[in-house]
């Protein structure tokens, strides 16, 4: 359940950048440079809790968006939905983009959220 509580730390850390440094102003955020870092900040996270959840055979490859899209597709499609939703948002729009919403970010942050807690109760579940 390490991962669990990392992503959530990495999730804070986000949340953090976004209200700390990005300097929301009528709904957008000003600073770009921590939209992007808070992007990937929470990303990670998300990353984090699917490699526990999926297991990781090789750890130095790095695996692409598409090989968590097909392995969630087989564990949950509300899963998989939410991570697409998430990837999106965080990683390109975030995270690439720099995009200035202050709701696109919130969704996106909800979206990592429910993500990091189906795979804790998950993990729970697997651990009793």
């Amino acid at each position: 359940m390490e991962a669990v509580t990392e992503a959530r730390r990495h999730l804070d850390n986000a949340k953090d950048f976004l209200s700390n440094n990005a300097k929301k102003q009528d709904g957008l955020y000003q600073d770009k440079k921590y939209v992007k870092i808070a992007g990937h900040t929470a990303y990670t996270g998300i990353l984090l809790v699917l490699n526990e959840l999926l297991g990781e055979k090789n750890k130095k490859t790095p695996k692409s968006v598409e090989w968590y899209q097909h392995e969630l597709s087989r564990v949950d499609k509300s899963l998989l939905s939410n991570f697409t939703t998430a990837y999106q948002i965080l990683h390109i729009d975030m995270g690439y983009q720099g995009t200035k919403s202050a709701e696109l970010a919130s969704i996106g942050l909800q979206k990592a959220k429910k993500i990091i807690s189906w795979v804790e109760t998950r993990l729970e579940k697997k651990n009793q």
